[in-house]
């Protein structure tokens, strides 16, 4: 080790050998132990190696600057420009003659150079050591994809024993009985219990349907779709995949209660909630369980997100009084069965339409089977969930009523709030309740076996929005003027048992997705999804997903959810479908804004989407824009 120290440059790169100048240089490398002293071997080994690099210790520096200069002209890289041994015994360092501004000088210069290197050199480690942090960073990244895609590799031979399924697919390809049941958002399913296969037979009915595009084909197709739009949202499925395994690795160990609930009517009747998924429960007993672990979740979001590829029209509503300026559209609802739509808004009626008859059949204008006159514009509508002709509405005037739709006439009406209300909810856990939220701050829980509130929640602000908990009548969710979402158990309305706190401006919306979900629609031009179940704090800023693309700084623009898939207006003219899973949208669809008189396509900016409704669990929604232009979409 103290051999090299004392090799000269040329020596080490054997380049020449040693000389007289190499002589020098180990004379430099003396004198440098001279004057520099160490307390520790370690120090002096780290001295010593970036004294081949002619970087000196700063003490030396500071206390021997004229010994640190002469000692770095011994020890110059190159040989020729060192002293020969003659001029340094004529030198001034050794006969004391030199001048004092000319070695204060060289101080100087020597200083300043030691300071740039040393600050060199402390960049270049920082920079040395953020690299190195990337680089572990993406170290641990490709081991997670790694283990990632172990596990799905570890999934596919399970999958591949089931070739039955595809040979059943063709068949009924085939055949022409694959059933297409969009209508009421369900599917073919399949059946539990297969019998065995013969190989032959399932030879021959193929060949028979060699006029036919086989399943294989049919799914090589539809990857190749879904490989193009997964490319080209790639940036933004990325990070939301790391995001979701980011968040799902923190809540390993924790409970997470079940997103698949069924919730008992009054009737006794099951309802399926959101999440919810008979597919689900079929193919686990047909193939066993699907994917485990953490990625399940991303999965069922991939799948959903790249299902559809587009929104179409299904209807247009033709209605004959679109050149009436007051044909704004604020709330749109199915009944209980999803035969019936009903609409309302400004004009001040309740219009009711048939699902099937505006699908189904061709009209030049459609008629509703009942409409409906109140006195004040109304804001709200909703459907009681067991009666079936039961509507509720509220209007700009403060009054809540409850509507007979057969009948065509008001029988129950409530007039305790003091100013507009602007959302009115039935339970779907006990239909005799319904709660609503008005502009005067005040939330009122009424009951239809009895006149009067039954209880008054007080608030600070504004309330925009109410809604009952899908599977219980005693928990509600509020969105309020003052950008937080309040949730309140109704045996306890003193205070809220917890409190949503995200939204920058006034939240317009709240829905459940399920018992312990909820997302949240703002004037912020966002859309928010909490988890209840995963913090048990009074207080929660801190959402699962955040949604944005849509505009929506001013109007009421809806907010309508269905198996997973979060539907929104836009004050672009659009419609908007987002997934849970995703902070993207996946969907959307633009009103196009037609002159009346001339039948030709305008640009008016002052349109915007003001109602959105999904049917049911159906890929099918209706929505209503600012014009009173209503369409029936449907997820394609």
């Amino acid at each position: 080790m103290e051999l090299n120290w004392y090799t000269s440059p040329e020596e080490a790169d054997d380049s020449g050998g040693a000389t007289f100048a190499s002589d020098v240089y180990k004379l430099g490398v003396l004198l440098f132990e001279l004057f520099c002293t160490f307390e520790t071997m370690e120090e002096k080994m780290r001295a010593m190696v970036n004294l081949r690099h002619r970087v000196l210790p700063p003490p030396l520096l500071l206390k021997w600057p004229k010994e640190a200069s002469f000692c770095q002209l011994l020890m110059h890289p190159k040989p020729d420009t060192r002293p020969k041994m003659s001029e340094v015994l004529q030198s001034e360092f050794l006969n004391r003659s030199r001048n004092s501004l000319e070695e204060r000088e060289a101080a100087l210069r020597l200083r300043e150079e030691i300071e740039e290197q040393e600050l060199l050199l402390g960049f270049l480690l920082q920079l040395q050591k953020r690299k190195q942090d990337i680089a572990d960073n993406l170290q641990d990244t490709v081991a997670l994809l790694s283990s990632d895609m172990n596990e799905v590799i570890h999934q596919q031979p399970a999958l591949g024993q089931c070739e039955y399924f595809s040979f059943e697919l063709d068949k009924e390809v085939c055949s022409g009985t694959v059933e297409d049941q969009s209508d009421c958002g369900s599917r073919k399913r399949f059946r539990h219990e297969l019998p065995a296969i013969d190989m032959e037979e399932q030879n021959r009915n193929l060949e028979e349907c060699s006029g036919t595009v086989p399943s294989s084909v049919l799914i090589q197709e539809t990857v190749l779709s879904k490989s193009s739009r997964l490319m080209k949202n790639f940036k933004k499925l990325e990070t939301a995949y790391f995001l979701t395994r980011s968040k799902l690795t923190k809540q390993v160990g924790k409970p997470v209660s079940s997103c698949y609930q069924v919730v008992k009517r009054a009737t006794g009747s099951p309802v399926v909630t959101e999440g919810s998924s008979i597919d689900d429960f079929a193919l686990e007993g047909h193939y066993g369980t699907r994917q485990r672990g953490w990625m399940n979740s991303f999965l069922e979001g991939l799948c959903r997100y790249l299902s559809f590829s587009k929104l179409k029209v299904r209807a247009e509503l033709k209605q004959c009084d679109l050149l009436n300026s007051s044909n704004l559209v604020c709330s749109v609802g199915f009944d209980r069965d999803k035969e019936f739509f009903a609409t309302a808004g400004v004009n001040k009626k309740i219009k009711v339409f048939e699902y099937n008859m505006i699908v189904n059949e061709y009209r030049d204008i459609h008629y509703p089977v009942v409409e409906m006159s109140n006195r004040s514009k109304l804001s709200c509508i909703c459907w009681n969930s067991y009666m079936k002709s039961h509507l509720a509405s509220s209007d700009f005037e403060g009054i809540v009523q409850v509507w007979d739709v057969t009948r065509s006439q008001v029988f129950v009406e409530m007039r305790e709030h003091e100013r507009r209300v602007w959302s009115v909810d039935f339970s779907l856990a006990d239909p005799t309740k319904l709660v609503s939220g008005s502009d005067d701050g005040s939330v009122k829980l009424w009951s239809m076996n009895q006149a009067g509130s039954v209880g008054t929640i007080r608030t600070r602000a504004n309330v925009c929005s109410v809604q009952f908990q899908p599977d219980s009548a005693r928990s509600i969710a509020v969105g309020s003027a003052d950008h937080k979402i309040y949730c309140y158990d109704l045996r306890n309305i003193r205070a809220p048992y917890c409190t949503l706190v995200g939204h920058t401006k006034t939240v317009s919306y709240v829905k459940y997705v399920d018992a312990s979900t909820i997302v949240s629609a703002s004037t912020d031009n966002s859309l928010k999804l909490w988890d209840l179940s995963m913090n048990q704090a009074r207080i929660i800023d801190n959402p699962i997903q955040t949604f944005t693309g849509h505009i929506n700084t001013k109007n009421f623009v809806g907010l309508s959810i269905s198996n997973g898939y979060i539907a929104t207006g836009s004050e672009t003219n659009e419609v908007f479908v987002y997934h849970k899973a995703f902070p993207m949208p996946v969907l959307a669809y633009e009103f196009s804004v037609t002159d009346p008189i001339s039948g030709q396509e305008i640009d008016d900016p002052s349109q915007f989407i003001s109602c959105v409704c999904w049917r049911g669990q159906s890929p099918t929604l209706l929505s209503a824009n600012s014009s009173g232009n209503i369409k029936i979409l449907e997820m394609d």
